[in-house]
């Protein structure tokens, strides 16, 4: 009985030595001193959420889209990279569809006379990086920031005095100026053809076979004259303000990027949550991690850490404290607009503390009242 008093007298002694207790994190009591210490080197503001004037504005959304407004071009615009095909009509005296003659010679070929209308289709022109074609007999011609008919126009007045009436029909086979460049999370990346110049951003990406994954999780970046534009997918759909007109030269890409909060503390679970949808409100937040841990948090102590990389370095962190334990708190919860990595934390309930210690010393203890039991009935 002396070594097992011994022991006793060792446990406890051991028990008074323990600066703490397992916890998941500081109370709210902790926190709220933590912050209003003179001698804290992380300026934070806390705001205590009692009223609906002590929400955070919510972000303001654009009423019109951020990026250039730009008049959509003529859709036959000829520009460097496009292939036109060009084919020449001549009656009577023939330039280009004599017996000896070819469409692609240096030297000038022998006209032909002939009663009846030939057609010459010349070989497909690339508009080079100039901007220029390459006509027989017409030479090199800039052809860059014209429509089709004004080439066509361009080539017949070239050839005026080498051809008798000649007439000219030009048409694009590959438009290279008239297109954008979809890539990201579409089920048919690559360049697309806008056939009208009317086609919205959305209709870019239905166009391209529409996008993969949830429209929530989704940012369409759009690069425009060297600018970079990034708008939420389902902000694009809900507010036609922003579905503008693409633009020939756009690039499109449709990244993947979920929305999510932490969640730590004396909560149901401990997790990484992402949205449920667009917007979750603390009280959708607050549910979908668990709510707060019947066991071990104080409803008194909700938090939620807020760092907003958009306001500068120098802008403070905000943290908003809530106290469920009053009836108007979930009518603020209700309106408290959750934002992308936020972090909500339930604070630790410091009357748990003592209980805490009564469980540790009960888990030390079983095992020597069992062995004094069982010392006890050897003795007997």
């Amino acid at each position: 009985m002396q070594k097992i008093k011994l022991v006793s007298l060792v446990v406890i002694a051991s028990l008074s030595g323990c600066a703490s207790l397992p916890s998941s994190g500081p109370s709210g009591k902790q926190i709220m001193q933590g912050f209003k210490d003179p001698e804290s080197t992380l300026p934070v503001q806390l705001v205590e959420l009692s009223s609906v004037a002590d929400l955070p504005v919510a972000e303001a959304k654009p009423s019109t889209s951020p990026l250039p407004s730009l008049l959509p071009p003529p859709t036959d615009m000829i520009g460097p990279g496009d292939v036109l095909d060009v084919t020449i009509y001549e009656a009577g005296v023939a330039l280009f569809s004599g017996a000896t003659g070819g469409a692609g010679g240096g030297q000038a070929a022998s006209a032909s006379v002939n009663p009846g209308v030939q057609a010459q289709k010349l070989p497909p022109s690339r508009v080079d990086d100039n901007g220029d074609i390459v006509i027989p007999y017409a030479g090199k011609l800039r052809v860059m920031g014209r429509t089709v008919g004004e080439v066509e126009s361009q080539i017949q007045r070239a050839l005026r005095g080498l051809s008798q009436n000649p007439r000219v029909v030009v048409t694009l086979s590959q438009s290279i100026t008239n297109s954008v460049i979809v890539s990201g999370e579409v089920n048919r990346p690559g360049r697309l053809v806008l056939q009208t110049n009317r086609e919205t951003l959305s209709d870019v990406v239905a166009l391209a076979g529409g996008y993969r994954g949830n429209a929530k999780d989704l940012t369409l970046r759009v690069v425009r004259q060297n600018r970079n534009v990034d708008v939420r997918y389902n902000d694009l759909v809900d507010n036609p303000l922003l579905d503008v007109a693409a633009y020939p030269g756009d690039r499109l890409m449709l990244i993947s990027s979920p929305r999510f909060f932490s969640v730590l503390g004396a909560s149901g679970k401990v997790d990484h949550i992402p949205f449920a949808r667009t917007r979750m409100s603390l009280a959708e937040a607050i549910a979908a991690a668990g709510g707060v841990n019947a066991n071990s948090g104080d409803p008194k102590a909700i938090f939620v850490f807020r760092q907003n990389p958009e306001a500068g370095e120098d802008a403070k962190p905000v943290v908003y404290h809530l106290n469920m334990m009053q009836p108007g708190s979930y009518i603020l919860a209700q309106r408290f607009t959750i934002d992308d990595r936020d972090t909500l934390y339930f604070g630790n309930a410091a009357a748990n503390q003592p209980g805490k210690l009564l469980q540790l010393v009960s888990q030390l203890f079983t095992p020597l009242v069992t062995v004094t039991a069982a010392v006890q009935t050897l003795q007997n």
